[in-house]
C-alpha cells in the first residue's frame, strides 16, 4: 500500500472505529468477538483500500455482516467461552432495564440471521433502507419486508410493544 493510502486508511480507522465497534458488538453480543470481527473486517478493507476508498465504511459494514452471518451458521458459535475471571461491576438497581434487555436479546437470538441483521443495521446503526440493502446485497423491498417480519416476531415473543432505539 502506498504511504498516502496507508495514511488515509489510518485516518479512516481512527475516525470510524468507535461506530464500527458498536456495530460489531451488537452483531456478536461479545466484546472480544466484536473486536475480532472488526479487526478481521479492517484487514480485508486494507487489502482493497485503493478500490473502495470512496465508500469504505459501507464495505467494512458489509464484510462484518457477512463474516458474522458465517459465524452464526457455524456449529461452534453457541459454545461456552472460558475466561480467567468473571468481571464485576457495581451499579444502582437497573433490574427492569436488565430484564428488558435480556428479554429482547433472547428474542433477537431466535430470529433468523438476516432478520436480526436488518434490525441491527436499521435501528441500532440508524442506516437508511437503501444502505442496508446495499450492505446485505438485497433490494429495499426485501429490507422493508424483513424489518416488518422481524418486528412482528419480536412483538409475539416479547408479548408487548417492541421499541428499538438507535
Amino acid at each position: 500500500m502506498h504511504p498516502d493510502q496507508q495514511r488515509d486508511f489510518a485516518d479512516f480507522v481512527a475516525a470510524r472505529s468507535d461506530s464500527l465497534i458498536r456495530l460489531a458488538y451488537v452483531l456478536t453480543n461479545d466484546q472480544h468477538a466484536a473486536e475480532d470481527l472488526l479487526q478481521s473486517a479492517l484487514a480485508k478493507t486494507a487489502g482493497r483500500w485503493r478500490r473502495i476508498r470512496s465508500n469504505p465504511e459501507m464495505y467494512v459494514r458489509r464484510v462484518m455482516y457477512h463474516e458474522q452471518a458465517d459465524r452464526w451458521r457455524s456449529p461452534w458459535w453457541d459454545r461456552e467461552r472460558v475466561v480467567d475471571a468473571v468481571p464485576e461491576r457495581t451499579t444502582g438497581d437497573q433490574t427492569a432495564e436488565v430484564e428488558t434487555r435480556i428479554t429482547l436479546d433472547q428474542a433477537l437470538r431466535t430470529l433468523p440471521v438476516r432478520k436480526r441483521a436488518v434490525l441491527v443495521l436499521r435501528y441500532y446503526e440508524d442506516l437508511p433502507e437503501s444502505e442496508v440493502a446495499k450492505i446485505m446485497g438485497c433490494s429495499v423491498g426485501t429490507v422493508r419486508s424483513q424489518t416488518h417480519q422481524a418486528i412482528t416476531r419480536l412483538r409475539e415473543l416479547v408479548g408487548e410493544p417492541v421499541t428499538l432505539e438507535a
